[in-house]
């Protein structure tokens, strides 16, 4: 069996595209169908079934994968242990929410790089959904979400903890000082939020239709930095994890408001495929995430 047809099988299962993965590889289609066909005559049993374009793994194919997996990950180990205690270095695909991504780079990205100056990281943006489709496709390496509770069997899940969230506004809010406050009360305000359908916001407003409520903001934006600035120049009202607005209430521009009768459970999870190949430099960078941005 050629380790070529095998990486080719891996790429068109985790893209589900005979054209995806002859992109990624840098092939022609007709070469990964052929490297494909011929994995088939070579094993005697069919391993993609192909219906409208679409590329679907047979009863078989789950089998391969699996032990395909686990020969890429012998591999890579055999690889690592040649390379002895070279310097750890590598490109780590990252997808978390826009806060998250802030968080990271301006509070600890300067320090990791001066650990491991030789790993290159690439930030992307998205909402949970989009995250976890890019893990199922092997299109990131780690994602960090906010958002319900995830559990999933084919993912494995690093670390993970409660946030608090609060309503929070400028301390020139007349409702700054108001202890006992309902959702009602300050529902009609004007409110800056993230966008909509992303992460806690989507959580967000489903709690608020379980009361049978809704907010249309005046302003919806991702970026939570340019939240915080509006809010600290304004009576404008949102609704943010305290990582986000911790530093500005503890400065006095922002306060939290007491609001008492809406209950979200919104966490952080750190996570990865339970298929990902593990390099030593994927293992640093979750250890280091881990202690970094859960230590609270």
């Amino acid at each position: 069996m050629e380790w070529r047809n095998l990486v080719t099988f891996m790429q068109v299962t985790e893209l589900g595209s005979f054209t995806k993965a002859a992109e990624q590889l840098g092939y022609s289609q007709s070469t990964v169908s052929f490297q494909i066909k011929q994995l088939e005559e070579e094993l005697g049993c069919l391993l993609f079934e192909r219906i409208n374009h679409t590329v679907v793994l047979t009863e078989r194919g789950h089998e391969l994968i699996a032990y395909a997996h686990q020969v890429r990950t012998l591999t890579e180990e055999f690889k690592e242990r040649l390379e002895g205690e070279a310097e750890l270095n590598g490109h780590i695909h990252v997808v978390s929410p826009d806060s998250v991504c802030e968080e990271m780079i301006n509070a600890h990205y300067m320090d990791f790089h001066e650990r491991y100056p030789a790993i290159s990281i690439r930030f992307t943006t998205g909402d949970s959904a989009l995250m976890l489709d890019m893990l199922d496709h092997n299109e990131a390496d780690v994602i960090i979400t906010l958002d319900t509770h995830f559990y999933n069997k084919d993912y494995i899940i690093a670390k993970e903890e409660r946030l608090p969230m609060h309503f929070v506004t400028g301390v020139g809010s007349p409702y700054a000082d108001r202890k006992g406050l309902s959702i009602r009360d300050i529902l009609h305000e004007p409110f800056v939020l993230t966008e909509y359908g992303q992460g806690y916001r989507r959580v967000f407003d489903r709690e608020l239709a379980k009361h049978s409520l809704e907010i249309t903001p005046v302003l919806e934006i991702g970026r939570t930095d340019m939240i915080t600035s509006l809010l600290a120049q304004s009576n404008m009202i949102s609704y943010l994890p305290d990582f986000v607005t911790k530093p500005l209430v503890e400065e006095g521009k922002l306060c939290y408001l007491d609001v008492n009768d809406l209950n979200i459970d919104i966490w952080k999870q750190l996570i990865y495929h339970k298929n990902k190949w593990m390099s030593k430099s994927l293992k640093a960078f979750i250890a280091y995430v881990k202690e970094a941005e859960f230590s609270n």
